[in-house]
């Protein structure tokens, strides 16, 4: 493991990145394959950079030529592409036009002769597995979405799903989506508060769950959670329960309906409603620096379209491919995989367990087994498959693969490395993938016809108009700078829900008509683009976002605590973990039975994920004289890096407190 206090700074990291030489080139049939090529040959472009420059400059062009590859469908057809009328920060896209994304998702492959074409294929941790065509998905959605309305679920209203990553799963998803009902995702790994605080936030109406599901040999007691966080929801009227584990669960009657009891006197066809274009279809909830977590709005001709572009011209997705994204329902990618796969008529593979159950080489085998070709996956994922050694990779035929995906942190130069060559043979592209819940999907890419760099990715994706800008909001070449984008596009969020100040402040607030996106970001001389880690305090565990004040929040519950601080340290499996700083109550000492005390807190609040590394108690900590806690600097304190300005404290003394960590290494 790296000591935080050698792990280098976003400055030094760019330096090593520039001296990479290219690792990765493209094949000849690779490049003339290539939708991209297709795309470009189709509109007469000679470049990638003539259509990344016109589609940010000609936005009706662009997505009507996008919109035909995708052959989206349209009840009613848009008379507007865009309305900026309202500013870059309000865009109303296909003006007028009305769709549903079920009809673009899985309708339209039926009528097209392909509703025997697999949808998706299912294997649970224990081995147990299904494969379902679209005319089969199309039928179970048919009958969840019938099911739903028998229950008093209608247009508009708000439906949790707290599932793990079940056939299931996508069901519920399409069948809201289906009926006009608003699907609200969420982490299967979420702790009762943090479902409590999803749902409440959005008043829902209705929680879709499972019994329990296996999780390394375990059964986890999903149910048992559920029925806790629902006594903080009175909003929730029912309660679908998938019958996954088959273990014994509590019952409330007239609440509670099992998933097949709801479906089974349901088989009449369901109207799929005709929706506006900017209709809510999702509201995802993500972390952020302070306040409760923000539920990002997206729409039926948003999330979706976005999706199926950037699988269109980074992982050039094609109805033949079998798409396999470690992943879960709570984060943007799960949703991601469900909506982009079948937009384009491919096959997701879905996997409920964890990568290296039960042996390191799970992982592996469902690639072979499955014949996956889009394979994806988080940095934090190849690190430990790493530790495992190199032999589990070459027992199974990984020969189906063509392409890599990744997206969740930056990597390092030796975990890519090993991923193109362990896994990838060498032969497939490592598409690196950064972007987030807010936009849909991606910000920056990598593109399967041009030569690649570790770590790196290729610039924005088309639609996207990226920049790296400096402090004051000019764009740099060769330094490390702050990631924005200049123009709006398709898959941005329409707002936080309800909370339009909060989605202005967080996106808008710092130069005019720019979306920062709190990414510290670099181009290197040679054009190649790279993510150096995060400009504000969200800490992100294993991909997984998480803002200090919810786990500040979790461990303040505990009588002992006055106040905490929640910071991210770096670590070389997960990429970060949370170090949490305590001030304790009067009549309580620190001992390390109190620090386990409170690391129980946290986990038993949100989720074993999200453990605090360690525990630091302390007198006070630095505030701003509004009391804002500066974990910015507490950071830098910790790590041993400069502090910089420190004039806004009101109690500067209290950084003498805070131990610079040197000898002690972070673990996992």
């Amino acid at each position: 493991m790296v000591s935080a206090r050698e792990t280098p700074s976003a400055d030094d990291r760019l330096n090593e990145f520039k001296h990479f030489p290219v690792a990765w080139e493209p094949s000849e049939e690779q490049i003339k394959d290539a939708n991209l090529t297709r795309f470009l040959k189709q509109h007469g472009l000679e470049d990638l950079a003539q259509l990344l420059k016109k589609s940010t400059e000609d936005l009706e062009w662009f997505y009507e030529a996008v919109l035909k590859a995708l052959h989206i469908k349209w009840h009613h057809p848009y008379r507007q592409v865009v309305d900026l009328s309202k500013g870059m920060q309000w865009p109303r896209w296909f003006v007028g036009g009305k769709t549903n994304l079920v009809d673009n998702c899985l309708e339209k492959h039926i009528e097209s002769g392909r509703g025997d074409h697999p949808a998706l294929i299912w294997e649970g941790e224990p081995g147990d597995s299904c494969e379902w065509n679209y005319a089969k998905l199309s039928r179970e959605v048919n009958r969840l979405a019938a099911g739903l309305k028998a229950l008093g679920i209608d247009r508009g209203d708000r439906v949790g799903i707290f599932l793990p990553m079940l056939p299931q799963t996508a069901v519920a998803l399409f069948a809201c989506a289906k009926i006009g009902a608003v699907v609200i995702p969420i982490f299967s790994g979420y702790a009762a508060d943090a479902v409590a605080k999803r749902l409440d936030d959005c008043k829902a109406k209705l929680l879709i769950t499972a019994d329990g599901f296996y999780r390394r040999g375990r059964i986890v007691s999903m149910k048992a959670v559920a029925d806790q966080a629902l006594q903080a929801v009175p909003s929730v009227e029912h309660q679908v329960v998938v019958k996954r584990a088959g273990q014994e669960v509590e019952w409330q009657e007239g609440r509670d309906i099992w998933y097949d009891e709801l479906l089974k006197d349901h088989h009449t066809p369901v109207e799929t409603a005709s929706l506006a274009s900017d209709e809510p279809f999702m509201i995802i909830y993500t972390s952020g620096t302070t306040g409760r977590p923000k539920g990002t709005v997206h729409t039926h001709a948003g999330f979706p379209i976005k999706n199926a572009i950037d699988m269109y011209f980074c992982f050039d997705v094609k109805a033949q491919d079998r798409i396999f994204w470690l992943t879960d329902i709570g984060w943007m990618m799960g949703p991601w995989l469900f909506l982009g796969t079948t937009m384009h008529g491919a096959t997701m593979v879905l996997y409920e367990g964890t990568p290296d159950y039960p042996h390191a080489e799970r992982l592996w085998q469902l690639v072979e087994k499955h014949q996956v070709t889009v394979l994806g996956i988080a940095p934090t994922v190849i690190r430990a498959m790493m530790n495992h050694g190199d032999a589990w990779t070459t027992r199974y035929q990984l020969s189906s693969l063509r392409l890599l995906g990744s997206t969740g942190e930056p990597w390092t130069a030796k975990s890519w490395q090993w991923f193109l060559e362990k896994v990838g043979r060498g032969r497939c592209p490592i598409i690196n993938y950064s972007g987030g819940t807010e936009v849909s999907g991606g910000i920056l890419g990598c593109y399967p016809t041009l030569p690649l760099k570790p770590c790196s990715f290729h610039g924005p994706l088309p639609g996207i108009a990226a920049d790296v800008v400096d402090e004051e909001g000019h764009s740099v070449v060769g330094s490390v700078g702050e990631l924005v984008i200049r123009k709006p596009f398709v898959g941005m969020t329409q707002s936080f829900w309800q909370d339009d100040q909060r989605y202005l402040e967080t996106y808008w607030s710092k130069w005019p008509d720019v979306w920062a996106h709190s990414d510290w970001a670099a181009v290197d001389d040679d054009g190649f683009w790279y993510i150096l880690g995060r400009a504000d305090d969200t800490i992100k565990v294993a991909g997984k976002r998480v803002g200090p004040s919810e786990i500040e929040s979790a461990v303040s519950e505990h009588p002992a605590v006055s106040a905490a601080a929640a910071i991210g340290v770096p670590d070389e499996v997960k990429g970060e973990v949370p170090v949490l700083f305590v001030v304790l109550r009067s009549g309580y000492s620190p001992s390390e039975a109190l620090e386990q005390e409170l690391v129980g807190q946290v986990t038993s609040r949100l989720s074993k994920a999200l453990k605090p590394h360690r525990i630091c108690f302390v007198d006070d900590l630095p505030r701003t004289r509004n009391a804002k806690i500066q974990r910015r600097l507490i950071r830098a304190k910790y790590l041993g890096q400069p502090l910089g300005d420190t004039s806004a404290l009101e109690n500067p003394r209290s950084l003498e407190q805070i131990v610079p960590l040197i000898k002690d290494k972070v673990t996992d």
